[in-house]
């Protein structure tokens, strides 16, 4: 069973985002993008579409479009809220969100470094990640 996400860019209120069915934790996903995805890379991922899971690279993944899926190219949402909907409908429990070169998070549930369904920076998320950790 996967912990599936979207991965999303946003430009003003209007947000694009993808489908990522495993790995979607801050852990995994969280942690590569904001250690692997600058603007440029968060918008070359976000152009593939749905995928498998997010990897160091966009070369490494297994986008579905690849493999002959129909139907899975970013969508479109023009209010966070849409967003939200979006990650829902997807099943997603996580979702990252780049905007103005910014990482930012957030889950759909009371998490450890997260606000259901608001957004912190990520930066700030994997701290407490990590203090969570040590203890």
């Amino acid at each position: 069973m996967g912990t599936r996400s979207r991965v999303a860019v946003m430009h003003g209120d209007v947000c694009k985002s993808v489908y990522c069915h495993y790995d979607g934790y801050l852990e995994h996903t969280g942690r590569v993008l904001f250690e692997n995805y600058d603007s440029t890379a968060a918008n070359a991922l976000i152009a593939r579409g749905d995928n498998s899971g997010v990897q160091e690279t966009v070369e490494e993944m297994n986008f579905y479009a690849d493999r002959g899926e129909e139907d899975v190219s970013w969508q479109v949402a023009h209010s966070f809220e849409q967003f939200l909907e979006q990650v829902e409908n997807c099943c997603g429990e996580y979702y990252y969100v780049m905007r103005d070169g910014v990482w930012y998070a957030g889950c759909v549930y009371e998490t450890n470094g997260l606000i259901k369904n608001g957004l912190v920076p990520l930066e700030q998320a994997l701290e407490a990640l990590a203090v969570a950790e040590d203890e």
